[in-house]
């Protein structure tokens, strides 16, 4: 039973309705006809994105290669009921508007919604509507990259916040600027390390345009030892950020004790991949049901990206 209690909620489930309506030839159709009367700037900046970081598939109308809208459509039609879910798990407006926006930058490439959801109020992960205050928490920082989440995190509730802090990060060439960027703090431990299901040798797939979009592979020439954090940290985490280029489903199963046990709060990437918007929350929800669902855009208005996942503690 739909519960209409705004506008947000009668635009989404409207969108809904009209998904519902059309089958997957017929979705992708429309999503292809809504793209063919975008201004040619704004294909180009699209296909030139999709081409840099590689995680939705190719584009290029010229080509006739619609590869990232096929997947899209095909994602959105099977799984439109684990949208569903997600939304009405959602704890506030801006949540659900967000998830909104995001499905009809999909479909219509509706830019204006988008754009009204982008956060400035607050640093990337640390909105004080939903993490007013940290105390003594124990941070594993998966994707550390150059420390800036670490920074901003101090940088918002300050030296006391924190007993320890794990950073984490593959990117060996990064790791003296990591290590220079925090070299002021005490208790903070960096780990070349990534961070997966459970122990292997992994291998880093290099990004050619940023070295911060690089993730690992199964199969190359650069090794990195993997560890689940299961397996890695045995004291109780209190927080935990992901942000590693689409491995964070592993990366969460390999997490699922602390989960389990500590109820951590969970500052997720959920961008990486359109299939990760539903599954993450619900693998989640599946290993502890004593989490409260909140969305926040930090990324542009285009294509949803830096898009968060907070699984908060209730």
């Amino acid at each position: 039973m739909q519960k209409i209690n705004n506008i947000h909620d009668k635009n989404f489930y409207q969108l809904v309705d009209s998904i519902s309506n059309l089958n997957e030839e017929e979705l992708l159709f429309k999503i292809k006809f809504n793209y063919s009367f975008l201004p040619k700037n704004i294909k180009t900046s699209l296909e030139n994105y999709f081409d840099k970081y590689k995680f939705w598939g190719s584009l290029h109308e010229d080509n006739l290669d619609y590869d990232e809208i096929e997947r899209k459509a095909k994602t959105i039609k099977k799984h439109i009921k684990d949208f569903v879910w997600l939304y009405e798990k959602l704890e506030d407006d801006s949540s659900k508007f967000l998830l909104y926006a995001i499905l009809n930058n999909f479909i219509n490439y509706d830019f204006t919604s988008l754009q009204k959801t982008l956060n400035q109020k607050y640093h990337h992960y640390f909105d004080f509507d939903i993490l007013p205050k940290m105390k003594e928490e124990v941070f594993a920082d998966i994707g550390s990259y150059t420390g800036d989440t670490v920074l901003d995190f101090i940088k918002c509730y300050g030296e006391n916040s924190y007993k320890k802090i794990y950073c984490y990060e593959i990117t060996t060439d990064i790791i003296p600027t990591l290590k220079n960027n925090l070299i002021n703090y005490k208790n903070i431990e960096i780990k070349s390390l990534a961070v997966s299901n459970k122990s292997k040798t992994l291998y880093i797939d290099e990004n050619s345009t940023s070295n911060s979009a690089n993730k690992t592979k199964n199969k190359g020439k650069i090794k990195i030892e993997a560890k689940s954090l299961d397996e890695d940290v045995k004291e109780k985490i209190s927080l935990i950020k992901m942000d590693i280029e689409g491995d964070e489903e592993l990366a969460l199963m390999g997490a699922k004790k602390h989960i389990q046990n500590d109820t951590p709060k969970l500052l997720i990437s959920l961008y990486h991949n359109n299939h990760h918007y539903y599954k993450l929350p619900k693998l989640i929800h599946s290993y502890n049901k004593n989490y409260k669902f909140y969305l926040r855009n930090y990324g542009g208005s285009l294509y949803p990206t830096e898009i968060v996942l907070f699984a908060i503690p209730k």
